[in-house]
């Protein structure tokens, strides 16, 4: 048996973002893992340690595969909060129905 600790509308709303996060930070995460050039500027590299391209491209592969995976780990708690959010969701659909 569960507790309910948020109302029909929470839950909703928690579902609804869940989903929407999770697809988003997905597509994100495999544009990052395929090393897209739009998303170059959002790399964490330090400028001041590449002096050459190889460093430079070397910085760039590993900020890029950091943030894919940091995008699916992302994803994946939004996947927790898409099931309490549905649990949630259906307990109070189930009191409601039940009275």
């Amino acid at each position: 048996m569960g507790m309910k600790f948020c109302g029909p509308k929470l839950s909703l709303c928690g579902l609804v973002l869940s989903v929407w996060g999770i697809i988003q930070l997905t597509l994100m995460g495999v544009f990052y893992y395929i090393r897209a050039v739009a998303l170059l500027e959002d790399l964490p590299i330090d400028e001041k340690s590449t002096h050459t391209i190889e460093d430079f491209i070397s910085a760039a592969e590993n900020g890029y595969t950091q943030n894919a995976y940091n995008c699916w780990i992302a994803a994946l708690l939004y996947v927790i909060t898409l099931v309490v959010s549905g649990h949630q969701f259906w307990m109070n659909n189930r009191s409601s129905v039940s009275m």
